[in-house]
């Protein structure tokens, strides 16, 4: 059954097409030459399953049909491929991508005409957008098959890098991991971007062995890592609570050249903070202020934050009054934090200040300021009522 596309869908398509504006775009992006790697390392690699029947591409639809005379106008002449980028580009915008694969489908058989690998990866993105859960993932494998055995176009590189990408962002890890090794088998290469990804993924679930088991394996194939490896492995040790081993990479990363920087720093002052142990995040400040490094607004957030989660209130408003002197705005928990504080010990005028702060600053919204404030002060209402300690 053919599908039906509103007159204004199609309107929109063509107007998009018959612009006078040329087509602006950087060039396609070469990928590297597939590299056989090598490595003295043993890992058992993950059971990659059989890949399922490829399902028939779909006749070619209204709007495929109207976009097609308006590529091939008389005498009937081959496109060019900025064209075909631009009708690819029409049919994505319209969210109508299987439109998309029929059309190249159709040209393909045609004209012998294939897109270049920046329409490609860029069709191969967008159907990542549009099945972002790991349960319909497998309409983005669907594609890459059709364009494996009827274009014959192959996974490159920024292909893998697309797909292990959305799959992160799905948490789906173990996937990702299928793919790198997919990868290597098929000659290429990862890089540290890649490696990055998935670390990213993995901090995601406050899974700090898997990130140092990744950051291994990245070093094992002989990838050299960026101060973005060194972030996102600091990160995601300290949120999995293991902040003695990011202060160990902070060495590891100067070491490689790298200078920590106030996003290192502020987060292993985070997580000590999350341990109670706020002295050692206020030395951590005062390592971080030696070499140079200027704490920004989220470091005094998080001192303020730590400080009066220990109970220290008047520490926090020391930090809070910085804050405020810098024009910097207070995040949502920080800002929660210190006005319990402040009720707790009975100093509502204090907290009454910090909310006009919070509101005029825009930090937070009018109402979540208001809805804090509110609840913190029935808070201490009831708790004293009922002479409980707080």
């Amino acid at each position: 059954m053919v599908k039906k596309v509103s007159s204004s869908v199609l309107r929109k398509i063509t107007r998009t097409l018959n612009s006078t504006h040329p087509l602006t775009r950087p060039p396609p992006p070469q990928p590297p030459p597939p590299t056989t790697v090598t490595t003295t390392a043993t890992t058992t690699e993950p059971t990659i399953p059989e890949p399922d029947p490829i399902p028939p591409i779909q006749p070619l639809t209204t709007a495929a049909k109207t976009l097609l005379k308006t590529l091939l106008p008389p005498p009937h002449t081959a496109p060019t491929t900025a064209a075909t980028d631009r009708a690819v580009r029409a049919l994505c915008a319209s969210n109508l991508p299987y439109d998309a694969v029929s059309l190249l489908n159709h040209l393909h058989k045609t004209h012998s005409l294939s897109p270049d690998r920046y329409t490609y990866n860029y069709l191969i993105k967008h159907f990542c957008h549009l099945h972002r859960s790991s349960t319909s993932f497998g309409s983005v494998y669907d594609v890459v098959s059709q364009f494996e055995s009827i274009l014959g176009f192959s996974p490159d590189l920024v292909t893998y890098t697309i797909l292990i990408d959305n799959v992160c962002n799905s948490k789906n890890l173990r996937e990702a991991t299928r793919l790198l090794y997919e990868l290597i088998k098929a000659g290429f290469k990862p890089d540290a971007y890649v490696y990055n990804v998935i670390m990213k993924g993995y901090c995601g679930l406050s899974h700090g062995n898997e990130v140092l088991r990744v950051f291994r394996d990245m070093k094992e194939h002989g990838v050299e890592p960026d101060v973005v490896t060194f972030n996102t492995l600091v990160f995601g040790l300290c949120k999995s609570g293991m902040v003695k081993d990011a202060v160990k990479y902070l060495n590891v990363m100067e070491n490689y050249g790298f200078s920590p920087d106030v996003v290192a720093y502020t987060a292993i002052m985070n997580g000590f903070c999350r341990q109670g142990d706020v002295l050692s995040a206020v030395r951590m400040l005062g390592e971080m202020e030696r070499k140079g490094c200027k704490p920004n607004e989220c470091s005094y957030n998080t001192l303020v934050f730590g400080f009066c989660k220990g109970r220290l209130v008047d520490r926090g408003m020391e930090f809070y009054r910085v804050i405020r002197e810098n024009g910097m705005k207070l995040e949502s928990g920080s800002y929660a934090t210190l006005l319990r504080g402040l009720c707790r010990e009975g100093r509502v005028f204090e907290a009454y200040e910090v909310f006009d702060y919070a509101v005029e600053s825009k930090s937070v919204s009018d109402f979540s300021a208001y809805t804090t404030l509110e609840t913190t002060l029935k808070w201490l209402k009831k708790a004293r009522e009922q002479g409980l300690a707080i």
